[in-house]
């Protein structure tokens, strides 16, 4: 399993790139469990577990209202997994990297894909 936190995102966004990561992985999240909006207007950060496989379903580029920062979280081969399929459908920038171990931590800054 590998953790995918966004912060920064609108529920839209946030909705986006869940819905990306479930059509290629399993997750622990249903299909109707989509982000909310919550009152205070504080940044939030949206989390889902998902099962990385070496079989995934590609996506086209999908478009975001905006960036949005994602941190990826476990195995090397799972996070490695996670940022291709991301890859696929949207522009992924790196921002930093933690290694460890058995896991590593990633920060990426995810966009709109340009043709």
């Amino acid at each position: 399993m590998a953790t995918v936190s966004l912060t920064g995102a609108s529920k839209e966004d946030a909705a986006t790139v869940f819905s990306v990561l479930r059509t290629a992985f399993p997750t622990d999240r249903p299909a109707d469990d989509l982000p909310q909006e919550q009152p205070g207007g504080q940044d939030l950060v949206r989390t889902a577990e998902f099962e990385p496989t070496q079989e995934w379903i590609p996506t086209d580029p999908v478009p975001l209202e905006g960036p949005v920062s994602a941190t990826l979280q476990g195995g090397y081969a799972a996070v490695d997994q996670l940022r291709e399929a991301l890859g696929a459908a949207f522009t992924v920038e790196g921002q930093g990297a933690v290694s460890g171990d058995q896991e590593q931590e990633v920060d990426l800054l995810l966009r709109t894909k340009r043709s």
